[in-house]
């Protein structure tokens, strides 16, 4: 294989820019492979935190330190910033960890094959899915990536294959990664204060198929299908899915099948079953669609159709991703607080015919006037909180007027415990109150995580109250 894609870190000197979880994982790394390693951040107490991995530990800095080859980037720092322009101008190359983490799995003995997921939602849930097929057809294989487990580390831990979810951050700083089949699930308005609109956002998704030698897009997302057309590499094989019925070179859905028209012997004329739509959990459309991308990923590799079908009933979705906390009086409580943006949402939505949504929070200057319109017809009721409540009320006023609205104002002691005994008031047997924001959690909670735990928290206490009261 062609050395441009390759490190030799042995005695290099390495600039790490971020003393975050990526920042641990590749100062680890190359340290263990004889790197000299400098690690900056304007952190000081969380730089501190790397004291004894063996690297050198300099708080602020805005230029690399003379003679440094190479500068490994956490994602979220951005192009622009001072240390990152500073080595662009120096002629020092800037890659991300992912890109390192391609450039040693080149050099093992054995390398793993990359599987590469990324759009703006599902990416974590298709991960999970594909990791669950692959080891149901025998595979050792493991989530990484932006899901949590760093991809350098799972590429040393020596796996066979690797489900790697890639953020468009990551993307932004890969340049030489080339995955065995690679898929965009979907584009719409995210992060787009960091790549400064739509169209470079878009882009930097779309690089995850520059070298990869199968390219999967999603045909009901033209975005998707566009960033195939635009970026898969000569030779490479085109696979489709959709939520309807396949045309050759395609997953599809027939009926309550899902189906393979891509990886078969004879696509014109002929398709295998791959699972039903009852194995697909969480339901929703969305989530079918998550479950064709994780299997045309799989088929890629050559997982058999009753892996992919053993895979989807094994899997189990991550917390606060469209969970089932508890039925109360005939009503479902779930809660799919990492719906952070509009896209999410409608998704989340329109999984359930008859809805109280709990929404709000930081919408980072996304719209939600096409959302509120598609899942206009399902709304029970609307109870909102944080600081872009007006704006999604301004819309259910638009486009669903007669639907009740709930604001609950900033002074509210507990606001999801509010949030969560309004949407009871309004909700009826058979309906589902569905904590799915459509906006960010950072005005009001930690992060989404802890957003989704004090919906459980609330629901719980709710639930106490119902078995009190002889429910």
């Amino acid at each position: 294989m062609d050395r441009a894609d390759r490190v030799d870190t042995a005695g290099m000197r390495v600039l790490v820019a971020g003393a975050g979880v990526t920042g641990r994982s590749v100062t680890t790394a190359l340290t263990g492979l004889g790197a000299e390693v400098t690690v900056t951040d304007g952190n000081a107490e969380r730089l501190a935190e790397l004291d004894g991995l063996g690297a050198t530990l300099v708080p602020g800095l805005t230029e690399p330190p003379e003679g440094t080859s190479l500068v490994v980037t956490s994602p979220g720092w951005r192009p622009g910033a001072p240390l990152l322009a500073a080595a662009a101008a120096r002629g020092v190359e800037v890659i991300g960890d992912v890109e390192l983490a391609w450039r040693i799995s080149r050099d093992l003995d054995r390398p793993p094959a990359w599987l590469a997921v990324t759009g703006t939602n599902g990416k974590t849930t298709t991960v999970g899915m594909l990791e669950s097929m692959l080891r149901a057809g025998g595979v050792d294989a493991v989530a990484c990536g932006n899901v949590g487990f760093a991809v350098l580390d799972a590429v040393l831990a020596g796996h066979e294959a690797l489900a790697v979810e890639l953020s468009s951050f990551q993307l932004h700083w890969s340049s030489t990664l080339a995955p065995t089949a690679s898929v965009v699930l979907n584009v719409a308005e995210d992060h787009l204060d960091w790549h400064g609109g739509f169209d470079a956002y878009a882009e930097a998704k779309g690089t995850i198929h520059a070298h990869s030698a199968t390219v999967v897009h999603n045909a009901g997302d033209a975005t998707s299908v566009r960033l195939a057309g635009e970026h898969a590499p000569e030779g490479a094989a085109r696979v489709g899915f959709r939520l309807d019925t396949p045309r050759p070179g395609e997953l599809g859905v027939v009926e309550d099948l899902l189906v393979d028209r891509a990886f078969v012997a004879d696509p014109a004329h002929h398709a295998e079953e791959l699972a039903t739509l009852a194995d697909v959990r969480p339901a929703g459309p969305h989530n079918v669609a998550n479950a064709l991308a994780a299997a045309a990923l799989a088929r890629a590799y050559g997982v058999g159709t009753e892996a992919v079908a053993q895979g989807l009933r094994a899997f189990r979705p991550g917390a606060h991703r469209a969970v089932e906390v508890a039925e109360l009086g005939g009503v479902r409580y779930i809660n799919d607080s990492k719906a952070t943006n509009p896209h999410a949402a409608v998704g989340s939505l329109l999984a359930h015919p008859s809805v109280v949504w709990i929404a709000g929070g930081l919408l980072k200057g996304a719209s939600v006037e096409e959302l509120v319109a598609t899942v206009a017809g399902r709304l029970r009721g609307v109870v909102l909180l944080g600081a872009d409540a007006d704006v999604i009320a301004a819309a259910v006023a638009r486009h669903a007027p007669d639907v009740p609205v709930k604001r609950l104002g900033p002074g509210d002691h507990e606001p999801m415990t509010s949030a969560v005994s309004a949407a009871r008031a309004l909700a009826q047997p058979g309906d589902a109150v569905l904590l799915a924001p459509a906006a960010a959690s950072l005005d009001m909670f930690r992060d989404y995580a802890a957003r989704g735990d004090a919906f459980a928290a609330a629901v719980a206490a709710l639930r106490g109250q119902h078995e009190r009261d002889g429910g």
